[in-house]
């Protein structure tokens, strides 16, 4: 059996799955925010409830909103900011007793979906978030790729590429830099967009009911979010090449973006030809939290607690 964790900004969720994938059981608590023991505690909590649910012992993985540094051994670039600087890995396994594997929550969808979601597959998957926030997380082979310094994926901190007249400096992120892909390619950045244009503050989901009855200043917010979108997406797709994007996240819903991604993107690309393969994930919001069970592979054991048939 393998357990998953998805440490969220407002929840965390865990998830027991079998070596086939099945689903064996779930549950989610609120997060302590601002209070990391209490985070911690809230991981053991419910690691003993799935074991208890369950009657089997299972490999942990969990995706946090950050990675772990190599060189220090602590919890960086997290925006549930109290993680940040703690040694989040040596916390857990001395607090569960078993070794436990993290990755960024992009990470972990992007494995999800290239082991039996979307993605499967395919060798190279980069999974994109765009939600409240915008990150990515890359697989190969159906592994996450951290990188060398723990910053694989890791494009929401980088100002949307070619940016066009009117678009600089854009909105400050939470690290202090202007018209990053986290925030203009996010849902928070296509309703910033629209109420930057109209004065009025709409929900993500109103603002596209508004342009599918073809309203004027939705259809420009939504034109100008593909741009957006489209160029930070050439840029990876220049950089990594991949097999296919894979898109969760509320934004993932809006199917009219899977049509127009590839226009939008096409003037960037370094290449006389492109596969446009950009699919809508799978297991949806499900996704992180399955692929953080899937940070352990088929018959991989922890401690000797487990065997092939959990």
């Amino acid at each position: 059996m393998r357990i998953g964790l998805d440490w969220g900004g407002t929840k965390i969720e865990a998830l027991a799955l079998s070596n086939e994938g099945e689903e064996l059981f779930r549950k989610r608590v609120p997060t302590p925010k601002n209070d990391y023991q209490g985070c911690v505690e809230a991981v053991v909590g419910l690691v003993a409830d799935v074991e208890a649910a369950t009657g089997e012992t299972g490999t942990v993985g969990i995706g946090i909103p950050g990675s772990i540094s190599p060189s220090t051994g602590l919890v960086k670039n997290a925006n549930s900011t109290w993680m940040n600087g703690k040694p989040l890995d040596k916390d857990l396994c001395d607090a569960l007793g078993r070794e436990v594997r993290i990755q960024n929550d992009a990470n972990c969808m992007a494995v999800s979906e290239a082991i039996d979601g979307a993605g499967a597959g395919c060798g190279v998957v980069h999974g994109v978030i765009i939600g409240t926030g915008c990150g990515s997380g890359i697989a190969i082979n159906g592994r996450p790729h951290k990188g060398a310094n723990g910053i694989g994926g890791e494009w929401g901190n980088v100002t949307v590429p070619w940016m066009q007249e009117g678009e600089f400096p854009g909105p400050l992120n939470w690290t202090g830099h202007h018209g990053t892909i986290d925030l203009l390619c996010s849902g928070t950045g296509f309703q910033w967009d629209y109420e930057n244009a109209t004065g009025k503050a709409l929900k993500g989901l109103e603002i596209i009911e508004l342009m599918r009855s073809g309203d004027e200043a939705a259809m420009g917010t939504y034109q100008r979010y593909v741009s957006r979108l489209g160029r930070a997406l050439a840029m990876a797709a220049n950089i990594l090449d991949p097999d296919c994007f894979v898109l969760a996240g509320g934004m993932s819903n809006v199917d009219e973006i899977y049509k127009d991604l590839p226009a939008a993107m096409r003037p960037y690309i370094f290449s006389d030809g492109y596969d446009f393969d950009i699919r809508k994930a799978k297991h949806g919001d499900s996704s992180g939290v399955r692929g953080a069970a899937w940070l352990w592979g088929k018959g991989e054991t922890t401690q000797g607690q487990i065997n092939e048939s959990s």
